[in-house]
């Protein structure tokens, strides 16, 4: 007998599969979400998390990841054999901007990110099943019959939508038939894990460096997640049998002791995998009711991997949503792939890139940009989108992972904060951010405007500073008034312009345009009779 299932079964309980689950309950779509795995995973593992995965978890209301989560610290290097620094460690800086709140990288393990996340899924009654295994599934136009396992007993589900966020050896990748294009690099090789040592000499302030990327080299990030004498290290190099060192607790410690110049005390190694740069990706994301994200590899350079997963995983949550809800067609979900395959695409290139200098330099650090915080993703070339102030995007060349630019803004780019809005109407005026205003389940519509004249279906209008705040009558939701320019800098609007906004719920601008019929127009990509 079939078992009644909630409409959609996610496989794969890491961060992507917990950001999709997440993203749906708080659209008010129930969830079923399995891992085969019978323990939740431990380990640092894929520790950066940049500025735009960042924002998204703020507007998933997950503030704990930004509160917790640590700044990186900046690297020592230091000249062989010895541990005098090569030169003054430099940390990477980029300076908050009202529009930009989530301004560097924050280090956070996944075990803690796993746990974190996993708490605001039981505030919806939802739970990880461990140990549950999908085997097979056979999908129609109505829906998909699974076949679970756990404890070697077989269960028959009954569900409506499938997303497989399972990793690199996706099951469910593998039974929908996608491609996996790409190469494996096997003269890159990596032993990573976390480990508990003490040595004289080494601070806690800054990771350490040792030797080089391409002989024999060492990388030491302390992290108190794992403990006060907690460290996540690297080994790398060709003169390493890197294969046998991970199969040897003693070999990691004789390794790393014979690499670092001052009396080393270990205690244990916590967890440790040893892995080859594999550069391959889906050719697409998706087939009938079955989807993929996350699942694409690359090389580690540049910690790009698990922050596009969870951007794939929102990107496809809130469309899936609005479809189970009857309220957008179907075909919605084909923009799912349209919008995130270039976007990977690209950062394939941008980490291989990075790859590449690193072993032609021997120096893990070079080749880093800005490119790296993902704030220059764009969708600009969707066919959702709606922009009344450009010219046709038709035949302009696609640069979806972008470089960001604050003097310019279209429909498809990342939507800015602005802070200290005053919002009025209350006897006590709030000061709220838009960032504060965006959330997974809901467009919003910012109507810039001189005054509130406006006859125009809206959720927000925005006031410039010079716009008085008494006696205001408005059909929005909300009337905020730009008290320090904050909004209308960031969303280049003159104080004497109207200008409409509607801000996709994965933070995106979706449409610029003039007013009512824009907005309409924009909806009618979205929603059924809209």
């Amino acid at each position: 007998m079939n078992s009644v299932h909630p409409p959609v079964l996610i496989v794969g309980a890491g961060p992507v599969g917990l950001v999709a689950a997440l993203t749906l309950l708080q659209n008010d779509i129930s969830v079923r979400i399995i891992d085969k795995d019978p323990h939740h995973r431990i380990g640092q593992r894929g520790a950066g998390i940049w500025p735009r995965p960042l924002e998204l978890y703020n507007f998933l209301d997950v503030s704990e990841v930004n509160g917790l989560g640590k700044p990186a610290p900046p690297t020592c290097s230091y000249k062989s054999g010895t541990l005098e620094p090569l030169k003054d460690p430099l940390a990477p800086q980029m300076e908050p901007t009202p529009a930009i709140p989530f301004h560097s990288l924050k280090l956070m393990g996944q075990q803690l990110l796993d746990v974190i996340l996993r708490r605001h899924l039981e505030k919806f009654s939802c739970s990880v099943e461990m140990g549950t295994e999908l085997r097979s599934f056979e999908q129609s136009d109505e829906g998909i019959t699974a076949i679970l396992a756990k404890n070697g007993i077989s269960e028959i589900v009954d569900t409506k939508w499938i997303i497989g966020a399972d990793g690199a050896k996706s099951v469910v990748r593998k039974q929908l038939g996608l491609t996996f294009l790409g190469s494996t690099r096997d003269d890159i090789r990596v032993v990573t894990g976390d480990i508990h040592l003490k040595g004289v000499g080494l601070d806690r302030v800054h990771s350490h460096g040792f030797g080089n990327f391409n002989e024999r080299g060492l990388s030491l990030r302390p992290t108190d997640e794992v403990g006060e004498d907690g460290w996540q290290f690297f080994l790398y190099g060709n003169e390493l049998d890197l294969t046998k060192i991970a199969e040897s607790e003693e070999l990691v410690f004789e390794t790393i002791a014979s690499l670092i110049p001052t009396e080393i005390t270990f205690t244990k190694v916590v967890w440790m995998s040893d892995f080859r740069a594999n550069i391959r990706m889906v050719n697409k994301f998706s087939e009938g009711r079955v989807f993929v994200a996350g699942g694409n590899v690359h090389s580690p350079t540049g910690g790009q991997g698990l922050n596009s997963g969870v951007q794939d995983a929102f990107n496809l949550a809130w469309k899936l949503a609005l479809v189970q809800k009857g309220l957008a067609d179907k075909s919605l979900l084909e923009t799912y792939s349209a919008e995130r395959l270039p976007v990977i695409s690209e950062m394939l290139g941008v980490t291989t890139s990075i790859l590449d200098k690193t072993i032609s330099s021997g120096d893990p650090s070079v080749g880093r940009s800005p490119i790296l915080h993902m704030l220059g993703i764009n969708c600009r070339f969707s066919t959702i989108v709606l922009d009344e102030f450009v010219t046709s995007v038709e035949g302009r060349p696609i640069n979806a992972y972008g470089m960001l630019d604050e003097g310019h803004l279209e429909a498809g780019d990342r939507a800015p904060d602005a802070p200290n809005m005053l919002q009025v109407g209350r006897a006590e005026p709030d000061k709220i951010t838009l960032f504060g205003l965006y959330r997974p389940w809901y467009h919003t519509v910012l109507v810039f405007a001189p005054g509130i004249r406006q006859n125009i279906v809206r959720s927000a209008v925005v006031l410039p500073s010079s716009a008085s705040v008494t006696l205001v009558a408005s059909p929005a939701d909300l009337v905020l008034v730009d008290r320090e320019g904050y909004a209308y800098s960031a969303y280049l609007v003159e104080a004497d312009q109207t200008k409409v906004f509607v801000i996709r719920p994965d933070g995106v601008v979706g449409a610029i345009v003039h007013g009512a019929e824009g907005v309409k127009k924009y909806f009618s990509k979205i929603f059924l009779d809209a």
